[in-house]
């Protein structure tokens, strides 16, 4: 039985406008597109003049023209003239004001000069990649509006905190799969432009949902930076990851281990099998592909080493040494896959679910240059991972089988309530 969608609050029907009020802004005759707009910027303005007089009310406490109150010093003085940067351009507006200079409107402050909306619209841009040249190009362009970049910078600086309060956000006792990966952003770090690596942390959740637990820009290599990364997510509540999946990366294992002893590390094997198919030409790339693939689909790990040792006695495995030794590397965190059911493998085969959002994120970074400071790269990516993860909804189809089987695996691990 199909249920209905629930509607939310933006999708609820709106109700009426009066039209006596419509006729005193539209009147009869027919409207271009720029008298339209011009009316409903006038009926933007008075309805925030409105709505600041009305706040005027609450505060002093009795209306325009009404009895005022014996014990009310206070009382109206006119208005002051102020212009806001809206989404639809620069708004003059006539702010009431009171006598005793106590009146705090809360619909625009005081010493405010921008409206929600508009903010909203600069990070909105900022967060698809817009430069601060192009918002400003853009703003200037649409709404004939001129903003500085300065003030473009303070708009989306304001959402550091937030990024700063995600990042310290307490996470769930235990996650049964965690996807490690990098990728590479030019940052600017003591008058050198560097490629450093940002790097992410995908989790599966016990319910098979998804989410980003943080966003790491490596200052140290190795041990010493994952050790760093592992501790700040038991600090923030994880005490045991079941699987991480990871391409590699160096110092990984020993950082693992000191700090998650339990957790399985598992080579992710599309990782491993580009690598090894960066050896061979474009026209050689799907028969060595063929060759590799009975290697990882095999049943058990002792099946799957038989089968390397065919690739390497096999043409392909002679004409390319380099794949068998990349392969045999990495043997020690690729047999783990081999212990696993079918449906648990499907779940760890591939980093592939980060890898979607690293392409998403590379298209957004493309077209900079490079960013000043470690803070402004996070602060984009976490604007951009915002926007990415709204999408992520329910878990795999396949999920509630494999979620079976890792309470077979892992036991207490997976189904005890975690303190």
């Amino acid at each position: 039985m199909s249920r209905k969608r629930k509607v939310s609050e933006s999708e609820a029907p709106l109700a009426p406008i009066p039209s006596e009020i419509l006729d005193q802004f539209v009147g009869q005759g027919p409207l271009t597109p720029e008298e339209l707009d011009a009316v409903v910027r006038r009926f933007k303005k008075a309805l925030i003049e409105r709505a600041l007089g009305g706040e005027l009310t609450h505060h002093l406490g009795y209306a325009r023209g009404g009895e005022k109150p014996e014990e009310t010093t206070n009382h109206r003085n006119g208005t002051s003239g102020k212009t806001v940067l809206t989404d639809d351009g620069p708004l003059p507006l006539d702010v009431p004001r009171d006598r005793a200079g106590t009146f705090e409107p809360r619909l625009i402050g005081k010493h405010e000069r921008r409206f929600t909306g508009f903010d909203d619209k600069v990070i909105a841009l900022y967060a698809r990649g817009l430069t601060v040249r192009e918002i400003q190009a853009f703003l200037g362009e649409m709404y004939g509006v001129e903003v500085s970049p300065d003030l473009i910078s303070t708009v989306t600086d304001a959402v550091v905190a937030e990024v700063t309060a995600w990042q310290a956000r307490p996470l769930e006792p235990m996650y049964p799969v965690v996807f490690f990966d990098a990728l590479r952003v030019k940052i600017r770090d003591e008058a050198v432009v560097r490629s450093k690596a940002v790097y992410l942390a995908l989790a599966v959740l016990p319910d098979g949902t998804r989410d980003v637990l943080g966003i790491w820009v490596e200052q140290t290599e190795g041990a010493k930076f994952w050790m760093k990364v592992f501790t700040d997510l038991r600090t923030r509540g994880c005490q045991d990851i079941l699987i991480a999946v990871t391409d590699g990366l160096k110092g990984m294992s020993e950082a693992l281990a000191a700090v998650y002893p339990a957790t399985t590390l598992q080579t992710c094997l599309v990782h491993l099998l580009r690598t090894s198919l960066d050896f061979a030409t474009w026209k050689q790339r799907r028969p060595v592909a063929a060759a590799l693939r009975p290697i990882y689909t095999a049943a058990s790990a002792d099946a799957a080493l038989l089968e390397l040792d065919a690739f390497e006695r096999g043409p392909w495995g002679v004409r390319f040494p380099t794949v068998v030794a990349a392969w045999r590397r990495a043997w020690t965190h690729v047999i783990p896959f081999f212990a696993f059911p079918p449906e648990v493998r499907r779940v760890i085969y591939t980093t592939n679910a980060l890898e979607s959002v690293h392409a998403r994120l590379r298209k957004i970074l493309k077209t900079r240059g490079h960013f000043p400071t470690d803070e402004a790269a996070t602060k984009l990516l976490w604007l951009a991972l915002r926007n990415i993860t709204a999408t992520w909804g329910h878990p795999a189809p396949t999920w509630k089988t494999a979620m079976n089987q890792f309470a077979i695996l892992y036991g207490d691990r997976f189904t005890a309530p975690h303190a």
